[in-house]
């Protein structure tokens, strides 16, 4: 028996007599809402993506880049600051079942789990459902991750030393330093090099020794008997060593 147009009743469900491929309809079907790409559409992103390459390149003037002193490998005081995406791993790395011996633990063990459980968050949870509420797992693993990263980021930036880095990162004058005189040889060999660097620009952990205006009997002083964060007794060379190292320093004259 048949029911309505194109349909044939089969017992308690209607079906199509005739069976159409699901084509969608094409665009041309829906006026006022297409446009040709070239060069309508292409157009329209060029405009838009100049208006942001113009204002990118206005902050980048107004703001210049905070650029740091030349970067100096004999001053182990140094301590170096990701960026911002990597705080996360930065804070990680600080705890001591992640650092240390366990740094391969901290740098790929955990962060290999963390992201593979992502990856394979919809291969686990293979509902079709959009809702996150319907979907546990993933939403789960995402919100697991979100809340990790934002709180190593947050605890990073909370716990660093900003003056400290800031100062350490200061450009400051320097000086011609003849590293062929003596005083510069004792000077390196005192170990002076890892705390002052090896432009004697200083650091975090000790100020510069250029154009300090002090006598050369006064920097003796210092070097045995210690001032500030330095001890005493850092200085172990012999009294013409001492001597060659404090007129080397009392000499330097910021450029």
């Amino acid at each position: 028996m048949h029911r309505g147009k194109g349909m044939k009743f089969v017992g308690d469900s209607r079906v199509p007599a005739e069976r159409k491929p699901n084509i969608p309809k094409d665009y041309s079907e829906y006026p006022g809402k297409t446009e040709a790409f070239w060069p309508n559409f292409l157009l329209k992103e060029w405009m838009v993506g100049a208006v942001f390459l113009v204002g990118y390149l206005c902050l980048t003037v107004a703001h210049p880049s905070p650029l740091e002193r030349i970067a100096d490998p004999t001053d182990t005081a140094y301590i170096p600051l990701p960026d911002w995406y990597f705080l996360f791993l930065y804070q990680l790395l600080k705890y001591t079942y992640a650092s240390g011996p366990y740094n391969i633990i901290g740098a790929m063990v955990i962060p290999g789990l963390a992201f593979g459980a992502l990856l394979l968050a919809p291969f686990i949870d293979r509902g079709p459902h959009r809702r996150p509420s319907k979907r546990p797992f993933a939403t789960g693993f995402m919100l697991l991750a979100i809340a990790s990263i934002f709180y190593l980021t947050w605890y990073s930036v909370v716990t660093h030393d900003w003056e400290a880095a800031k100062a350490q990162g200061q450009i400051v004058k320097g000086a011609d330093i003849n590293k062929e005189d003596p005083g510069y040889k004792v000077y390196e060999a005192q170990g002076c090099v890892s705390c002052h660097g090896a432009e004697l620009t200083g650091g975090a952990a000790a100020p510069k020794l250029i154009g300090t205006g002090l006598a050369p009997e006064e920097i003796a002083k210092i070097a045995k008997e210690g001032k500030g964060g330095m001890p005493a007794g850092m200085f172990k060379g012999t009294d013409e060593e001492l001597k060659q190292l404090t007129e080397f320093i009392a000499g330097l004259e910021e450029k």
